[in-house]
């Protein structure tokens, strides 16, 4: 028996981030903490140096590099574990790679800039597309959709297309539905109720969903972050059965046992 979905766990080197901004900013922290997620069973690590919170203010690329090649470099140093770079700046995302790094977790689906879809090619890492309404400032901002799961499946596969019309290969390619990222607690709702036609495009797809907002929406009285933990476990469990193939957690243990669980439970049932 074994989980089919893999945990990514969440390393923030930064000062806003909406959970854990500021608790992780010294290099020493974050790699403590990278270990600790490592020892708890996460299967890849995803390091950001600039936050992506509704509001967040941008970071200078020097600063976000300044943030995040450090910490990769030595947790490459001690461990094989697969670490993503969680930027939009292909400046960022190249001194990542060359630090160690082998995945672009990109929350504007390489649309930041021109250059960002041959870089991802040339460089050969994986590239996880996200969906965003907007810009992290701006982009809780009153979203609006037609059909928002049939809106968020058409811009992920035109991304898909441009990323390999680049030469990024098809097999280096996850999709993200961008849960909070410019859209509504019912849009939120809306799109892990419907991941299944998203996993049908035939990408790996990755759901972050931990810890967010919209849980409070749902429960009043998950005011701070850390009370959310029932929800965004939830949210992973849901997302396991709808096929998705990542989560992206900051409660890595829970998470991992909560999956082992449903998979010892779903294995036990196939042989009745």
């Amino acid at each position: 028996m074994s989980r089919k979905i893999q945990v990514m766990g969440i390393v923030n080197v930064t000062p806003d981030s909406f959970s854990d901004g500021g608790r992780y900013l010294d290099e020493g922290a974050a790699l403590d903490h990278a270990r600790r997620l490592i020892a708890e069973g996460a299967d890849m690590l995803d390091v950001g140096g600039e936050s992506t919170r509704p509001g967040a203010e941008p970071v200078d690329e020097a600063e976000e590099i300044a943030r995040v090649t450090p910490l990769i470099a030595a947790i490459r140093a001690e461990s094989d574990i697969a670490v993503s770079i969680d930027t939009m700046k292909p400046a960022v995302a190249r001194a990542a790679i060359a630090a160690g790094a082998t995945i672009w977790n990109d929350v504007t689906a390489l649309g930041w800039s021109p250059e960002a879809p041959a870089l991802a090619a040339e460089m050969g890492c994986g590239v996880v597309l996200m969906h965003m309404r907007g810009v992290p400032r701006t982009m809780q901002a009153a979203p609006r959709y037609g059909d928002v799961a049939a809106e968020v499946a058409a811009f992920l596969v035109a991304r898909a297309e441009v990323a390999m019309a680049a030469g990024v290969a098809r097999e280096r390619l996850w999709l993200d539905p961008g849960i909070g990222f410019g859209k509504t607690a019912a849009h939120n709702l809306i799109l892990l109720a419907h991941l299944d036609p998203i996993v049908a495009l035939g990408f790996p797809v990755l759901v972050g969903a931990s810890r967010k907002g919209f849980i409070r929406t749902i429960d009043p009285s998950a005011e701070r972050t850390d009370d959310r933990l029932g929800g965004s476990l939830a949210i992973a469990l849901a997302a396991a059965t709808a096929g998705a193939a990542i989560v992206r957690v900051h409660d890595v243990r829970e998470t991992v046992q909560a999956l082992a669980v449903q998979a010892a439970i779903s294995d036990a049932g196939d042989h009745d």
